[in-house]
């Protein structure tokens, strides 16, 4: 797997699948690991929930994203794969989900024009992460998460286009890329 920008790391469709690209499981994380400490994950929650969210972060923290992360990727990408979330190889997975999911969420209220969140912690935050995975996995939209279909990508998505035929992460760059490869295929076979 190649490296990834930031940005199209948050553009799988869902919060619980862009906490997968923050690192994904930890055959993965070793190429692309971006939480490194309290202070990444500081900065990275915000992007992964897709919100104006000021928490502090501690190494238990850290710790914690990585076991729902881990749990998240590997039910992800087995539901991808066309595998059931009840499947037996996923037990111990789902169970990560639900405990961590079973904690208290973030709080919004509406702030004048705008939401914000009450008192927000990193917990709540992996909470409202690990609820936005059982959401998902827990429904029939299970079926449209898809892995890019680029050879050097591997990151998820969630397929929302109505005939469900979406194949890249990004048209921006991988689909680009594959268009360009495919022309370049027939060009060579004239």
């Amino acid at each position: 797997m190649t490296r990834h920008s930031d940005d199209r790391r948050w553009r799988s469709g869902r919060p619980c699948l862009d906490l997968v690209h923050s690192g994904g499981a930890p055959e993965q994380a070793v190429h692309w690991e971006i939480v490194h400490g309290p202070a990444d994950l500081t900065r990275l929650l915000p992007r992964m929930l897709h919100a104006d969210l000021h928490v502090s972060a501690t190494d238990a923290d850290v710790v914690a994203l990585r076991e729902l992360r881990t749990a998240v990727a590997r039910i992800a990408y087995a539901v991808a794969d066309g595998r059931s979330p009840a499947d037996p190889g996923l037990a111990e997975h789902v169970a990560v989900v639900n405990r961590v999911a079973a904690g208290a969420p973030l709080v919004p209220v509406l702030d004048g024009e705008t939401s914000a969140f009450v008192d927000p912690t990193a917990a709540q935050a992996l909470a409202t992460l690990a609820r936005d995975a059982v959401d998902l996995f827990g429904s029939p939209l299970r079926s449209r998460v898809r892995v890019c279909a680029a050879p050097d990508c591997g990151l998820l998505l969630l397929d929302t286009s109505r005939p469900g035929n979406r194949r890249w992460c990004s048209m921006q760059r991988c689909g680009t890329l594959a268009k360009v490869r495919s022309h370049r295929a027939r060009e060579a076979g004239r």
